[in-house]
């Protein structure tokens, strides 16, 4: 009689014999994929920066619109927004929301520094571009201040606030977009030159947007600059404030243009192309700020902005710039400098934010 043979049940996936998600860059997707999801990104998100973008050579180009993609992303998921715009769907939570978000944005991130998958080609593109040009952690962290900034209700209350908080938005994503051009990250000149050109680009952005600012609850002048002025608190958009308005929003300009100068000394020290795309940029976004000074206390009446044609005058403009490139040292150079900002930074610490009741346990 032949004997039965026992039959043991076994786990379909023993836990010694579990395997890992495999780590690569852009999380598996394919490089192709990523970079058209990146080019409609920008394409849709800014204008001006996809029309400067098409000047770099392809290999730039390519990793300019995936960082792109990266900052848009984390940008909306900060606010609650898609594109800038408000999203569908029920509105953000609160200051506990905001702190999920931000969390989320941190551990995406991560995720995509390790080369895992994270479900979004956003952060999938994130972690691509920054195996291929050398981004660090400490590069992506000053970029997520900045959002943690404006996701939690800050606002400055000195000149030395505004320069934080211009330097976290704007500066740090200057110096990663210089990283993924090629700059070494142990160049300090020309990665500072690039810090300026965010500045600029930031400053040009929130003079142009005061009142739309306004609208949304949010003010980037310094309070002592309103006090200065003699401007009641959440007051400064009404119509008698307006010649105080544009004095402070000419002060914004002012100090785009000397960062917009300094940052042509080290657009000066990239290739042709580059170089090219980067001083078609500082021209455009230094219109703005330009238009915005020159309207005066007409300058909120309707949002400025700059048409083709005039993109195209800037864009010729910029070629032959670039082919000169003999950009003069401004005098003097901007008072705010990368250097100082990052004292500063170290020195105040923590984003500081009013006090939350506890997260709820999510497990």
């Amino acid at each position: 009689m032949a004997r039965a043979r026992r039959i043991v049940p076994r786990m379909l996936a023993p836990s010694r014999i579990l395997r890992t998600t495999p780590a690569q860059a852009g999380g598996g997707r394919s490089r192709e994929a990523l970079v058209e999801r990146a080019r409609e990104a920008i394409e849709e998100g800014s204008r001006s920066f996809h029309a400067a973008s098409l000047l770099f050579d392809r290999p730039a180009r390519e990793k300019a619109w995936l960082l792109y993609a990266w900052c848009r992303r984390c940008d909306d998921l900060a606010d609650g927004q898609d594109h800038g715009r408000p999203a569908e769907g029920p509105a953000p939570e609160g200051r506990a929301g905001a702190e999920r978000r931000l969390r989320a944005i941190r551990l995406l991130t991560e995720r995509a520094f390790e080369g895992l998958p994270t479900a979004d080609p956003a952060f999938d593109a994130f972690g691509l571009v920054a195996r291929e040009s050398g981004l660090t952690r400490e590069m992506a962290e000053d970029v997520i201040m900045g959002f943690e900034l404006d996701a939690t209700g800050w606002r400055p209350r000195t000149e030395a606030d505004l320069a934080r908080y211009c330097y976290h938005v704007a500066g740090a994503v200057g110096v990663m977009m210089a990283v993924v051009m090629g700059v070494a990250r142990d160049d300090g000149e020309t990665l500072d030159r690039a810090c300026d050109l965010g500045i600029a680009f930031q400053l040009a952005n929130i003079a142009r947007d005061i009142g739309e600012d306004d609208a949304a609850e949010r003010c980037y002048l310094p309070v002592d600059w309103l006090v200065e002025q003699d401007i009641e608190p959440g007051q400064h958009m009404k119509p008698h404030h307006r010649r105080e308005l544009a004095a402070m929003a000419a002060q914004l300009v002012e100090r785009m243009e000397r960062h917009e100068a300094a940052a042509r000394l080290g657009a000066a020290r990239l290739p042709f192309r580059r170089r090219w795309a980067v001083l078609a940029a500082a021209r455009i976004y230094g219109a703005i700020g330009r238009e915005v000074r020159a309207r005066g206390t007409a300058a909120w009446d309707r949002r400025v902005a700059i048409g083709r044609r005039e993109k195209a005058r800037h864009i010729a403009a910029a070629f032959w710039e670039a082919v000169k490139n003999r950009p003069p040292r401004p005098d003097p150079m901007p008072e705010w400098t990368r250097g100082s900002i990052l004292i500063d930074v170290r020195m105040a610490g923590p984003v500081a934010k009013p006090p939350m009741d506890p997260l709820p346990d999510e497990s």
